[in-house]
């Protein structure tokens, strides 16, 4: 197993509330985790309708039975109606202890708050993250390699193809999750919506070209994007905005979860064909982005990641807000160095001075320029704060 780095907060919390939740991407990790942090807990999979039968005979029984020692249960967005019931027992039985899983978003963290506000600590895991490879694979691994097996665990410990589980997971996805979530009708209109976004990372999302595209209305497209971010395929990074926003643009740009989905739905096969895709520039941006977006989530934080764009195109890929201030990135796939790089972030500073406390390249290059202002990152090695 890799270890995860998720597992000291939820050991952490665990202690402090009666109900820990994990929700994130079907196959992330979820249950691997959770059964190694809590290994004598009773195990129930809610995926299966004989344990939800059994359940709905007496839920207060069956909890009471089994939440003494612990229990654990898995996808339990299928059994939402079970929350209320978890919030009793735990009430009645302050020593008692519940561990729920969810890969839908939507129908997972609803229910959750609803039900069991108070009384959960929430966490959310994504694939595995380059820190975590680092330390339990191989820290020397091409960048075109790390892009294209993304980071989801069963690539990496069981040694599988991405291509070849990337399309088991779509097709599960298609088939289960989406109708799940959606009375989804069309599969072929929202199968090329899927392929269109992810040739649209790193862009900003626009509903309307996207439906005369795929051919339906764009009240779909932006219902079938929030399907999307509710199943962790896509999220959305939002656009900074202070006292310039009547110069700045509105809209948010659009990333996926994993770069090894990204790449299947591109139809990348091997690391040759996306040495010179035109698109690796910004999948190696969404892998970045993608990193920072972990290190939040795994230290059981809220993301709090912008992007820079104004209405003359200027952008800086990345801002991460501290405290009252901003740390700004430039992310480029390139590996020598180019004083360009930095004009962006050199017009982000003097438009916001001390609202910017330091501005960064991150780049796949290990040149040092000492004599500049602005900081050098290897992506291997990011400026978390």
């Amino acid at each position: 197993m890799i270890n995860r780095d998720l597992k000291k907060e939820i050991l952490r919390l665990s202690e402090m509330f009666p109900v820990v939740a994990v929700t994130g991407p079907r196959q992330s990790g979820k249950t691997t985790l959770c059964k190694s942090i809590f290994p004598d807990f009773n195990f129930f999979n809610l995926e299966n309708s004989i344990i939800r039968e059994e359940i709905a005979v007496s839920p207060v029984s069956f909890l009471e039975k089994h939440a003494k020692d612990g229990v654990i249960f898995d996808e339990a967005q299928r059994y939402p109606e079970l929350f209320s019931f978890i919030q009793v027992v735990a009430d009645d039985h302050p020593d008692y202890r519940f561990v729920l899983t969810g890969s839908s978003n939507f129908m997972f963290m609803g229910k959750i708050t609803q039900s069991l506000a108070g009384r959960v600590a929430l966490f959310t895991l994504l694939p595995l993250s380059l820190n975590e490879l680092t330390k339990d694979v191989n820290a020397n691994l091409q960048t075109d390699t790390l892009l294209l097996k993304g980071g989801y665990p069963a690539i990496w410990a069981k040694s599988l193809a991405p291509f070849d589980l990337i399309s088991n997971y779509h097709d599960t996805y298609i088939e289960r999750d989406v109708r799940k979530i959606e009375n989804m009708t069309d599969l072929s209109a929202f199968q090329k919506f899927l392929r269109l976004s992810a040739g649209r990372i790193g862009t900003e999302f626009q509903a309307s070209s996207l439906a005369v595209e795929v051919g339906v209305s764009t009240p779909t497209i932006q219902k079938w994007l929030s399907v999307l971010e509710a199943s962790y395929v896509a999220f959305r990074l939002p656009p900074f905005y202070e006292n310039i926003e009547k110069r700045l643009v509105k809209s948010a740009k659009i990333y996926f979860y994993d770069t090894a989905v990204v790449c299947y739905l591109l139809g990348i096969e091997n690391e040759k064909q996306l040495e010179t895709h035109p698109l690796r520039g910004v999948i190696f941006e969404n892998y970045v982005v993608l990193e920072f977006l972990k290190n939040r989530y795994n230290a059981a934080k809220k993301p709090n990641l912008y992007f820079y764009r104004d209405k003359s195109q200027r952008e800086v890929d990345l801002m991460q807000a501290v405290g009252h201030q901003y740390k700004a990135f430039e992310i480029k796939s390139a590996t020598v160095f180019h004083a360009d790089f930095m004009k962006n972030l050199k017009f982000l500073k003097s438009l916001l001075n001390d609202k910017i406390c330091s501005a960064q390249l991150i780049y796949d290059g290990t040149t040092e320029v000492p004599a500049l202002e602005y900081g050098m990152f290897n992506f291997r090695n990011l400026p978390f704060e």
